[in-house]
C-alpha cells in the first residue's frame, strides 16, 4: 500500500491495489527481482503457502504487439534431456512473438510456430536458425540464413579447436573467416582446400572391429566437417543478399535471452512444470 494526500482536505489515507495487481506485482518481484517464497512471505506478513496461492493466480500479461512484417530468428533451449522452449523472436522489434514446450527438438515444431503466426497476420519476410536439419524446409518460401556461431560451432564438434592433422586445421581456420568473407570468397576457400585435400579425404582403413570385410573412410569426422559447410553453403550467406530485411547473421538475440532465462530460472529450482513454464 502507499499513502496519499487529498488535494481538498489535506487527509491523509492509504490506497488498496486490486487482488489481481497484488498479485501481478508479486509475480513481477517473485521473476524480476529475484525474491524467493520466504522473502516474499517476510514482505507481505504472510506464509509462503498464502504466497505460492497468489503467485498461481496471477494472470499472464497480454501481449500488446500488433501483427506486422519481420524477420524472426527461432532456437530451442533445453533443460536436461527431455524438457525445452522453442521461441520465435522478432531481432527487429525485440519482442519474442511465440513459444512452446517440447521434448524434442524437430521441424514439426517450427512449422507449427511459423503456421500459428501467420494465422494470426504476422508477416514473416525472412528466418534466422541453428542450422539443424530440416528446419530450413519449413521456411521455404522466405530467406532462410543459417547462424554462422552455429555453424563454427559444428565444425569445431567434428575438428575440436586443436585438429591434430594440417588439413583439419586449415578447414578449422577456413569456418573461421565465416563472418569475414563473401559467399564468393568463401567458396573459393572451400573448393581450393577440397582440392588439395581430396586424395587424403578418400583415403580408407580396414575395419578391424568386425568379421566382414569393410573399408570406411579413415578421416570420416574431417568429412563431415566438410560436409556440413557445403550443404549448409546457400544458407550462410543470405543477410548479403537481401540487406534490406537487415537479417542478422546469427541467433545471439535469442541466446543471450536464453542465458538471462536460465539464470533467473536457477533462482527457483525445484518448480513444478506448469510454474515453470508459468515463470518462462
Amino acid at each position: 500500500m502507499q499513502w496519499y494526500r487529498c488535494r481538498d482536505c489535506g487527509t491523509s489515507f492509504q490506497s488498496v491495489r486490486r487482488p489481481e495487481q497484488k498479485q501481478q506485482a508479486l509475480f513481477h518481484d517473485y521473476v524480476w527481482g529475484r525474491q524467493s517464497l520466504a522473502q516474499l512471505a517476510e514482505k507481505e506478513g504472510r506464509s509462503t503457502k498464502w504466497i505460492k496461492q497468489e503467485l498461481d493466480r496471477a494472470g499472464r500479461a497480454p501481449a500488446q504487439l500488433t501483427p506486422s512484417s519481420t524477420i524472426i530468428a527461432v532456437d530451442t533451449t533445453f533443460w536436461g534431456r527431455h524438457y525445452g522452449v522453442t521461441v520465435f523472436r522478432s531481432p527487429i522489434l525485440k519482442k519474442n512473438l511465440w513459444c512452446a514446450e517440447v521434448e524434442s527438438e524437430t521441424p514439426s515444431i517450427y512449422a507449427r510456430g511459423y503456421r500459428e503466426l501467420t494465422e494470426k497476420g504476422w508477416n514473416i519476410t525472412g528466418a534466422v536458425i541453428d542450422g539443424r536439419r530440416g528446419v530450413a524446409k519449413v521456411f521455404s518460401g522466405i530467406p532462410v540464413q543459417i547462424c554462422q556461431f552455429h555453424q563454427v560451432k559444428t565444425v569445431t564438434t567434428y575438428l575440436t579447436r586443436k585438429p591434430k592433422t594440417i588439413a583439419g586445421q586449415e578447414l578449422r581456420a577456413i569456418s573461421l573467416r565465416l563472418t569475414r568473407c563473401t559467399e564468393k570468397e568463401f567458396t573459393k576457400y572451400l573448393t581450393d582446400w577440397h582440392e588439395r585435400w581430396k586424395d587424403f579425404l578418400n583415403e580408407r582403413t580396414p575395419c578391424s572391429c568386425c568379421k566382414e570385410k569393410r573399408w570406411p573412410y579413415t578421416h570420416r569426422k574431417l568429412r563431415a566437417a566438410y560436409r556440413s559447410l557445403i550443404t549448409n553453403l546457400p544458407y550462410l550467406f543470405t543477410y548479403q543478399k537481401y540487406p534490406e530485411l537487415n537479417m542478422p547473421n546469427t541467433t545471439n538475440c535469442l541466446d543471450g535471452m536464453f542465458s538471462q532465462l536460465k539464470n533467473r530460472l536457477a533462482v527457483h529450482r525445484g518448480l513444478r512444470r506448469d510454474r515453470r513454464y508459468k515463470l518462462i
